[in-house]
């Protein structure tokens, strides 16, 4: 797909530079660019999703397996302060 965009001199001149160096095309530089671009901001707006794991297969320790609350949280908290 074709596409037009304005693009400081400047910065165009170095991106021509780059790719000749890099024996590459200014469209695959520009690509890489975008990709890079987009995944960086694509991962920052993700919500955390903390994963599912049952009691017995690695997540707790045996003795939270009843999801006591107040158990886990006291234990989180020994030792710091009163």
């Amino acid at each position: 797909m074709k596409t037009t965009i304005d693009v400081a001199e400047a910065l165009l001149e170095e991106a021509r530079a780059i790719a000749a160096r890099d024996q590459t095309t200014l469209r695959e530089l520009v690509q890489e660019g975008l990709r890079r671009v987009i995944d960086e901001r694509r991962s920052r707006h993700e919500p955390f999703r903390l994963r599912d794991v049952p009691a017995g297969s690695g997540g707790f320790l045996p003795e939270f397996a009843d999801g006591n609350w107040n158990q886990v949280r006291d234990e989180i908290y020994r030792g710091r302060g009163t």
